[in-house]
């Protein structure tokens, strides 16, 4: 299995005292990527615990924390400094305290996963800020997807720069990598999917991805007991994806109060299943105002939901491939003028099934109007034309 491009990051903090938290969707590769870490390290005092096992949550059930260090030392059998590493800890919330208390007291080095932010927020004391690097895992960039699929080095996939990417524009190469998008537009970037050849499979892959969703993370939050109104909501969001989310009207549809409704989406968001992106604002407070954008975080989980037309599937795996470079936001004046992302509020796109001139002179003339330099049309279809680049580059 090839090694995430996130690895070389968190490789580098191995030897911090700083907990390292992975989070990310359920499948997305969070257990991989920690065996991997696992097997890169020398020392032998290191532990695997997996919270989906109850007889792995009951070695750290001790009032006493002195007594469950000795028992792991026991574990190892050597008093060199100890890596635990532990799957899926929001099984188990009591263990943040004995994390802080082993960091503080032992110089333990934690390695740990969860499936959930929401998780984090809420059930993470406030004393482990400063003690732990958070890192997301997401599903497969299209760059990543093509290192995965041996059609590009890691090196080229590691490339966090969009305006290289942009710099370096080869229309030829984008051309040749057509079929490839088709593939990462309709099926997503989960990695078994990826590294999936057939198509039913793929799609049996999805539906349990988005049966797992519900059959796990959801029983996790005990606020969120009626299953039936969180997926009819995810089913009123598909045909919504690209516009902008009317909270009262999904709340008249659903039956249930506003609160509940913002409630229910920001559970959506931080367990991985939609990104919202928010308004373009100079300032910082005005960005969280106002209504918010819908998508899906991976395209592959939206066709397995339901239909969207091909433009706004387009749209939604532009948005989720911007994300790797940075803060995403979109601009809105009055319903009549928009730019579609604003990326780190330094660059502007449109995204365009296939972009012409006119396009770009819009997009010239807002994005001057708000001080942005940097401008260009996404495209599917590939335009060897300065101002334009494909989807299929980035």
């Amino acid at each position: 299995m090839k090694k995430r491009l996130l690895f070389d990051e968190i490789n580098k903090q191995i030897n911090h005292k700083n907990a390292i938290v992975i989070i990310g969707s359920r499948q997305v590769g969070k257990t991989t990527l920690m065996k991997q870490i696992f097997d890169e390290i020398e020392s032998q005092s290191k532990l695997w615990f997996d919270f989906d096992n109850p007889l792995d949550q009951k070695i750290f059930e001790d009032i006493e924390y002195k007594n469950i260090y000795e028992r792991l030392l026991k574990m190892v059998n050597n008093k060199e400094r100890l890596f635990i590493f532990i799957d899926e800890i929001q099984n188990y919330p009591e263990i943040t305290k004995v994390i802080k208390y082993f960091i503080d007291h032992y110089g333990v080095k934690f390695i740990v996963t969860g499936s959930s932010s929401f998780y984090l927020k809420n059930l993470f004391p406030e004393s482990l800020s400063g003690r732990k690097f958070l890192y997301q895992l997401s599903p497969l960039s299209f760059r990543e997807y093509l290192y995965f699929r041996d059609k590009m080095t890691r090196d080229d996939a590691m490339i966090s720069d969009i305006g290289n990417i942009i710099k370096n524009y080869d229309y030829l190469l984008s051309k040749k990598l057509e079929s490839d998008y088709e593939e990462y537009l309709k099926f997503g970037g989960f990695p078994e999917v990826v590294l999936t050849s057939d198509n039913e499979t793929k799609k049996q892959i999805l539906k349990n991805i988005f049966t797992s969703f519900f059959e796990k993370d959801i029983q996790i939050i005990a606020d969120y007991k009626d299953i039936r109104e969180l997926r009819d909501l995810i089913l009123l969001l598909v045909p919504r994806v690209g516009s902008l989310i009317d909270v009262t009207r999904i709340s008249s549809e659903l039956g249930v109060s506003r609160v509940k409704v913002y409630s229910y989406l920001e559970f959506l968001e931080k367990t991985f299943m939609i990104r919202l992106m928010p308004k373009f604002s100079k300032g910082i407070d005005r960005s969280v105002a106002g209504g918010k954008k819908i998508y899906f975080s991976d395209t592959g989980i939206l066709n397995a939901i339901g239909y969207v037309n091909d433009s706004q599937l387009f749209e939604n795996a532009v948005v989720n491939q911007l994300a790797f470079f940075g803060e995403l936001s979109f601009y809105n004046k009055k319903n009549k003028a928009e730019i579609d992302v604003i990326l780190n509020k330094k660059t502007s796109f449109e995204i365009k099934m296939s972009g012409i001139e006119k396009d770009y002179e819009k997009l010239n003339q807002l994005s001057q109007s708000l001080g942005i330099k940097d401008f260009y049309i996404i495209s599917k279809k590939n335009i060897n034309k300065s101002g334009f680049i494909s989807a299929s580059l980035f």
